[in-house]
């Protein structure tokens, strides 16, 4: 871990911040930048910006409407340690405990993935393919979720679960994990944002602990699954490889692994035209796309996400 602010040389060889003490919130702010991009953190202001927020409990409207105000040394003290946490390598999430997911502030630990915007296309697919199904049918879209049932498979923090709760106020949510730490997150976030009345947690294998209840098919599976390959570990930032966990990261050893189980489990589990919307890694495509095209299912589609890189693969169980 690099020296704290103030002692002397980093191991990179830039010269050491000055005393924190008596700084302004528009210096602190500089100051962290400065640290964290002399460290090669990535996203280096935004991370700074909210690590100051933390700190002083302010918003960031406040923050950047009175840069003149003067930390105090409590929080220019625990300011500076975040810093320099964040330099080591531990993700800005887990010095906050938060991360924004479609407008909502989750609690995030590292018993769960951090969730990523490139998810959120996921929840927007599921909201496409669901209303183009009613459209299709001559129905008027279903924008309540009366009656419909949904499935999260391996929810970590609850991020597309309680999104979707949030778009369909009377819908009902099976959230599912295998690891009982990241269900535990889960459930804090169903907890405040009150949902715990439509989303039921549920440790799971994937959606084999769904056999035990008397449940009819589901509507809508959605899924972010672990798909990173083992050996691309060495390749990962530190931040991903030393602080995420392993069992929402790893697929297998080329990342594709599960897809498969995935498949065949949702077309048991599915109602007729129900849907099935999947995450992927960067370079699956070509080996999830041909587990789709069979009899069991139609309407593939395929969307890309910001950077062009195919993200969420989708289909209708026939």
């Amino acid at each position: 871990m690099p020296p704290p602010i103030g002692n002397g040389r980093s191991g990179h060889g830039e010269e050491a911040l000055p005393s924190p003490s008596g700084l302004d919130l528009r210096a602190a702010l500089k100051l962290g930048i400065a640290r964290l991009r002399a460290h090669n953190v990535p996203s280096d202001t935004l991370a700074a910006e909210l690590l100051l927020l933390h700190a002083t409990k302010r918003s960031r409207t406040w923050l950047y409407s009175h840069p003149e105000e003067s930390l105090s040394d409590s929080e220019s003290r625990d300011y500076f340690a975040l810093v320099e946490k964040r330099a080591a390598g531990t993700p800005t999430q887990h010095l906050t405990g938060k991360q924004e997911f479609w407008g909502l502030e989750l609690e995030v630990t590292p018993d769960v993935l951090i969730p990523r915007p490139e998810t959120e296309h996921v929840v927007e697919v599921a909201l496409d393919r669901l209303a183009l199904r009613d459209l299709r049918s001559k129905l008027s879209p279903n924008m309540t979720g009366e009656g419909l049932l949904f499935a999260d498979i391996g929810t970590g923090s609850g991020a597309i679960a309680v999104a979707l709760a949030k778009e369909f106020p009377a819908a009902t949510i099976y959230a599912l994990d295998i690891s009982r730490a990241a269900l535990e997150v889960a459930g804090r976030n169903v907890t405040r944002h009150g949902f715990s009345g439509r989303i039921h947690l549920l440790e799971s294998n994937l959606l084999a602990s769904l056999s035990s209840l008397r449940l009819r098919p589901f509507d809508l599976i959605a899924s972010n699954p672990p798909y990173i390959g083992r050996r691309e570990a060495a390749a990962l930032p530190r931040e991903v490889r030393e602080h995420e966990p392993e069992v929402a990261l790893f697929g297998g050893e080329e990342g594709y692994e599960l897809y498969g189980d995935i498949v065949r489990e949702s077309a048991a589990r599915l109602t007729p035209g129900g849907i099935l919307v999947l995450e992927l890694g960067h370079d699956s495509l070509p080996a999830v796309e041909p587990l789709v095209r069979s009899a069991h299912w139609t309407s593939v589609g395929v969307t890309s996400d910001l950077a062009g890189i195919p993200r969420v693969l989708s289909a209708e169980r026939t």
